[in-house]
């Protein structure tokens, strides 16, 4: 399997290859690589696309000790992981926690990127009231493991018409399934990402293209956010998906795959040319 070894750990990742240019993905919490599966499968013909885990998630390696894994650190991973495949500058990208991933990297190294897209994201940190509820899920995954939160996790992740359709039931079962399968110590995750910064103060300076796509039904980090990075990222392109939840891009695939192949192909048109010279 491949592997990247890069600031004392190993990150998983795969790479479709290929003369496009390069897309790198990077997921949200407690999912993983495979969180991407459709929409790789939708532009691997165009695109270099893609995938890896973060630390301490998926199959990429934890760091040693048992300390929370700050956002930082997940950061500057996506920064050498980036210069390490020679990507740059790429398409960025990122669902909910790769997206405050995104949003650091766009802020701090403009030159590693080509273009960004948020997916049900955000710059702020958490609100205190918010941050009290998510420590308590973190408490309780670090002795118990996630069997006794995931039914709340899923109430959180997925928008209620997701989780009232009887047609998807079995999908609601393997996606439980999956959260389920995380190891114990991936509160040390949920920790890092609950305890971020904000970087609100920072978004003014981004200039990379961006793409922000939001679903209305998300809890997590509500359309409102949405709206307020795309006020604030200077030429931003905002999409909201009806009946989504935080996890969209699982919800709803075909949207999600028609809204970034168009931006993306939009990339290569002279208007964005011009507009970016």
């Amino acid at each position: 399997m491949p592997y990247l070894s890069i600031r004392g750990t190993r990150l998983y990742y795969e790479d479709t290859g290929g003369p496009g240019e390069p897309v790198l993905f990077s997921h949200g919490l407690l999912w993983d690589s495979r969180l991407f599966r459709e929409q790789v499968a939708a532009l691997r013909g165009r695109y270099r696309c893609i995938v890896y885990d973060h630390r301490g998630q998926g199959q990429s390696e934890p760091p040693p000790g048992g300390s929370a894994i700050d956002l930082r650190t997940v950061y500057e991973d996506a920064v050498a992981l980036i210069q390490a495949l020679g990507l740059a500058p790429c398409h960025f990208v990122g669902q909910s926690m790769g997206g405050f991933v995104g949003l650091r990297v766009a802020a701090r190294h403009p030159e590693l990127l080509q273009s960004l897209s948020l997916l049900d994201s955000s710059a702020a940190a958490e609100l205190p009231l918010t941050l009290a509820r998510y420590r308590l899920l973190t408490t309780l995954t670090h002795w118990l493991g996630l069997r006794p939160v995931v039914d709340r996790i899923m109430s959180l992740y997925f928008g209620r018409t997701f989780m009232r359709d009887p047609e998807r039931r079995a999908e609601r079962a393997m996606l439980r399934q999956q959260l389920m399968d995380n190891p114990r110590q991936v509160w040390r995750a949920m920790q890092g990402v609950i305890h971020r910064r904000s970087v609100e103060g920072e978004l003014h300076r981004i200039e990379t293209p961006t793409l922000v796509m939001v679903g209305e039904e998300d809890l997590v980090t509500a359309p409102a956010a949405a709206a307020g990075l795309h006020q604030r990222i200077q030429g931003s392109r905002l999409v909201t998906l009806p009946c989504g939840g935080h996890m969209c891009i699982l919800e709803q695939p075909e949207a999600v795959n028609a809204a970034l192949s168009h931006f993306l192909d939009a990339m290569e048109m002279p208007s964005w040319t011009e507009a970016r010279a």
